[in-house]
């Protein structure tokens, strides 16, 4: 049957689409970008791999519907393409802009419990494809649960030694991070790493050392804030523990860092190395977009949570909020964080200032630390994006998460003011995420990622703190690529201001694939402000596919 292409709506112009309190403008998609069923047009995200039932790369129109036994006549193929044509929006070109640094993240399992390098052959191999198109440098987790994992002060370097090797050879930068949590459990996780067994076996006897919900459930992924300064572990608090690991790898590695080839340590400050509560996990039955719990059960927090109620003069207050719902409660479910809600009376504005104070102040101590074992080596802190319900009033994801940011107050500024204090970058995720996908994927969750990227980026950078950033989730696609960049070199700042450093997530054998490493060569040269040619017939090969019912 033939197609009446002139039935198809093809949208030209721009349309309006509001991100946060500002209204940006999105070009329509190309019609190369549409996929027609019985006459009907669909918008479709790019996945970076096509359907493998739908198209076959590289096939023609005619020869796509030829496969689906239908058939298109000349004229309205003629008639697609010219529309196809006029619609395709330009490529930016990065050619000449700023250098933006690119690491690639090792994978988990790089190194193994015993502390001894994986298959160090093939990591080789990777490393120098990596290198052949000028990535600048690698980033490797160093675990507390594996490098420390028997007995207090016993450090095990000897996996780590023969990586750092391996890189400094192949001439890559390292930028490394002190892993203080466990490994497993989350998006991403393909190996399971725990804390040190001699820290287990403490908490077996004093589970008070986990984060806890109201529940009185405990979070093993990393060592609650509320013993930074109690010597519960044997001996030593929290602080000792960390700063003797860090300056324990500052003297290992020492000559690494007298030639400059560690050129960042990223400080871990929470669940997955970044600076939160473990506010939504999986192994307590969270799921996506549930608002997540407070963490601040454990005695020592409590103990702090009275302390300060006392001296604000309402020991009444020195409790959590009893009305704040569950792991995956809806905003307006919930009597703490509905529109009006208590969160933003004045017993809620107590406990939040309070828990979030906790947060900032944890990262303000581990910092201090860091700034004396590393001396001159540059630190960061990795925040982690939390984007669910920001359209919303009172964010209660975020504030679950330690981040105090309601629609009415900017909880971003204190952490980039301790960060700046201690003369540490942010490291931010999500960069890749767009709004408009996460309203047609997830619309129940008011998200809104590119207004939140937009806050914590200008609010690290009006107090002139430098900004580096990874993504979120796996990312082998031209249209997450574009966003990146967007982000790391936006078009319309009039300081010309841009990220300091880009962290991909991270080396698989699906980014060696031929089609996605081709996508990221071209990635890492535009972030690296190269010539990269072909732009227009780079396009041309993101081919969508017609199908008819």
């Amino acid at each position: 049957m033939a197609v009446n292409i002139s039935s198809i709506e093809v949208l030209r112009s721009f349309s309006p689409l509001r991100a946060g309190n500002s209204t940006q403008l999105l070009a329509a998609p190309p019609l190369s970008r549409i996929i027609i069923r019985g006459g009907r047009s669909v918008g479709r995200r790019c996945s970076g791999k096509l359907r493998p039932d739908l198209v076959k790369s590289g096939l023609s129109c005619r020869a796509m519907i030829g496969e689906a036994e239908e058939k298109i006549e000349e004229d309205d193929v003629n008639l697609l393409d010219d529309s196809a044509a006029d619609s395709q929006v330009q490529e930016r070109d990065y050619t000449g802009t700023a250098y933006v640094p690119v690491y690639v993240m090792l994978p988990l399992g790089t190194i193994n419990m015993e502390c001894e390098l994986v298959d160090p052959d093939n990591l080789i191999n990777q490393l120098r494809i990596l290198k052949s198109i000028n990535v600048d440098g690698v980033m490797v987790d160093c675990w507390w649960g594996i490098v420390e994992a028997h007995a207090p002060q016993q450090h095990n370097w000897s996996g780590y030694r023969k990586l750092f090797q391996i890189v400094r050879h192949l001439d890559l930068k390292l930028q490394v991070v002190m892993s203080f949590h466990e490994c497993g459990g989350n998006v991403g996780d393909d190996v399971h790493i725990p804390l040190p067994r001699w820290a287990m076996e403490i908490g077996s006897t004093n589970p008070d050392i986990f984060f806890t919900d109201k529940e009185g459930r405990r979070n093993h992924e990393c060592l609650t804030w509320g013993i930074d300064k109690q010597r519960v572990l044997k001996g030593r608090n929290a602080l000792e523990v960390y700063f003797d690991y860090m300056r324990s790898f500052r003297v290992e590695f020492n000559e690494f860092f007298e030639d400059g080839f560690i050129s960042e340590i990223e400080i871990g400050l929470g669940p997955c190395g970044e600076l939160r509560y473990p506010s939504y996990p999986a192994n307590h039955g969270w799921e996506y977009p549930g608002i997540g719990e407070f963490q601040c059960y454990d005695k020592y927090l409590m103990e702090s949570l009275k302390e300060a109620a006392e001296v604000r003069g309402h020991s009444i207050w020195g409790r959590a909020p009893d009305n704040a719902g569950s792991y995956n409660s809806k905003p307006q479910d919930t009597r703490f964080f509905c529109d009006g809600g208590d969160y933003d009376g004045h017993y809620g504005r107590f406990f939040l200032k309070w828990y979030s104070s906790v947060l900032v102040d944890h990262a303000d101590r581990v910092l201090a630390m860091a700034n004396i074992a590393f001396e001159e080596t540059p630190v960061a802190v990795k925040l982690s994006g939390i984007h669910w319900w920001y359209k919303t009033a009172s964010h209660a994801a975020e504030l679950t998460a330690g981040f105090y940011n309601p629609a009415n107050r900017d909880g971003y500024a204190p952490i980039a003011s301790i960060l700046k204090k201690r003369e540490a970058t942010l490291n931010f995720t999500c960069v890749e995420l767009r709004t408009m996908d996460q309203h047609e994927d997830f619309p129940e969750a008011l998200a809104d990622p590119e207004g939140l990227v937009w806050q914590v980026l200008n609010a690290a950078w009006d107090v002139g703190l430098p900004v580096a950033s990874e993504n979120a989730l796996p990312c082998y696609d031209k249209e997450g690529y574009d966003k990146i960049l967007e982000t790391s070199k936006p078009i319309s700042d009039p300081d010309g201001r841009h990220l300091s450093a880009f962290t991909y997530l991270r080396l698989t054998p699906q980014l060696m694939e031929e089609q996605n490493f081709t996508e990221f060569e071209r990635f890492v040269k535009r972030l690296h402000g190269e010539l990269v040619a072909n732009l227009q017939c780079h396009q041309e090969q993101e081919e969508e596919t017609i199908t008819l019912d």
